[in-house]
């Protein structure tokens, strides 16, 4: 059995071509081929429709199809579901996802709202940023709290305005674990069990957007993107389809850790934007909580972000998990505004969230602000990320599966009394 979301359209259309039926018996040879060719193509938007614009997942519904092709699809292709295991929902709107594989493996992706673009004062949009305030006293801020909520997922039949958000973002996993054993994050804890399929990957956006209205993605999720480059690339393929998913190649970004040959490669693959996380500003410091750069360091990753194709007004993102004590001097901000330099680039600023795999503590809110200040007094974009849902461990740094595997890692004890969940069977929430 073949599953639609293993599929770029154009291999679809490929797959369909035997089944095209041209009318015609004086076309000459090239002109049959062209008409069957062009048949099948289109055969191929339809059922892309259908699936991703529609999320249609029952063949005999697509009315516009031929009741032989409808057959064909039952007997030859599935759309692929995730099981959805269990959800939590943060306070600040952040909707955690585990979800089970086909062989009973979990992984996790999160729906991540921005503020409100509504009015209702500086301190509600704060609030929902996951920022620490007074408790809620206004009526208004109690209504865009719940507003909040109810946008980001929870089981409600109130409908919430989608223009209320700026960003509804999907934090997607691209493999079960990770291999590259970063020493501040939960899911190198944890280890490698495999990668995704490109089916695995597509889906998991495809169940989200039956949920809410996504608006960008990032493969900031569970393990190493460019570890499984073909299957990333080949899924962001299909999220940018136009007859698919239909995303800007700026609202999809991929992090690394910094894999310097597939860096280059992924360039030369497909158009999306690029995030490094880059988290030190010495070989030293970061060869000690990232492996990957005793193999790469950091003057070979920044060469590779030097070539990377960039089109016009496209920057790479730095991500810099502050790590208090370690790598959050003043010493480390002014090597981080010479290492950036000429590089077209913004840097994130990520205060560490603190779990129970890393003995590292968060920075103070004052030492972050220093930080920021040091480097846009000095003409470098610097952004703080704001930490949603760390109170359901959906943040940063945060995710795992279900059980560990390679380090043995302990059951997730945000992921409380686990339903039985029978093989092929989907939660009745995930839609049609």
């Amino acid at each position: 059995m073949i599953y639609i979301q293993s599929l770029t359209k154009s291999e679809l259309a490929d797959l369909l071509l035997p089944l095209s039926r041209v009318k015609g018996r004086d076309l000459d040879e090239e002109e049959f081929a062209k008409k069957a060719k062009k048949q099948a193509a289109y055969r191929a938007q339809q059922i892309f429709h259908w699936v991703y614009q529609r999320f249609v997942t029952d063949f005999e519904q697509m009315s516009d199809l031929s009741k032989d092709l409808r057959a064909w699809l039952v007997l030859n292709v599935e759309v692929y579901r995730l099981t959805e295991r269990v959800s939590n929902q943060a306070l600040d709107g952040t909707h955690k996802f585990l979800w089970t594989l086909h062989d009973q493996k979990t992984i996790e992706s999160v729906i991540i709202p921005a503020a409100l673009q509504e009015k209702g004062g500086k301190d509600a949009i704060a609030r929902l940023s996951g920022q620490d305030l007074a408790p809620i006293e206004t009526d208004e801020e109690e209504e865009l709290m719940q507003a909040g909520v109810r946008f980001s997922g929870a089981k409600t039949e109130e409908k919430v305005d989608s223009a209320k958000w700026k960003r509804l973002t999907a934090c997607i996993s691209s493999q079960v674990g990770c291999a590259m054993a970063c020493k501040f994050c939960l899911t190198g804890i944890q280890g490698i069990d495999r990668s995704l399929e490109t089916h695995e990957i597509v889906t998991q956006v495809l169940e989200l957007r039956r949920r809410s209205p996504i608006t960008n993605i990032v493969f900031m999720g569970m393990g190493e993107p460019l570890k499984n480059l073909p299957n990333v690339a080949k899924a962001c393929q299909i999220m940018l389809d136009q007859d698919g998913m239909s995303f800007s190649k700026r609202k999809i970004t991929i992090s690394t850790s910094g894999l310097v040959p597939q860096i280059e490669e992924l360039g030369r693959l497909v158009d999306v934007s690029l995030a490094i996380s880059l988290n030190a500003t010495t070989d030293e410091q970061r060869s000690e909580i990232m492996p990957v750069n005793r193999k790469w360091n950091i003057e070979m990753l920044l060469n590779a972000c030097r070539n990377y194709p960039l089109g016009p007004h496209r920057r790479i993102t730095f991500e810099y998990v502050m790590l208090k004590g370690f790598n959050d001097s003043m010493e480390d901000a002014a090597r981080l505004v010479k290492l950036t330099r000429g590089i077209p680039s913004k840097i994130n600023l990520i205060p560490f969230n603190e779990h129970s795999g890393a003995d590292y503590k968060r920075p103070t809110d004052e030492r972050v602000k220093e930080f920021q200040s040091y480097l846009t007094e000095r003409k470098i974009t610097a952004t703080v990320r704001i930490s949603r849902g760390r109170d359901i461990s959906a943040a940063c740094g945060q995710l795992r599966s279900i059980f560990g595997t390679a380090r043995g890692t302990e059951k997730h004890k945000d992921w409380k009394e686990l339903p039985v969940i029978q093989p092929g069977h989907v939660s009745s929430g995930q839609g049609a």
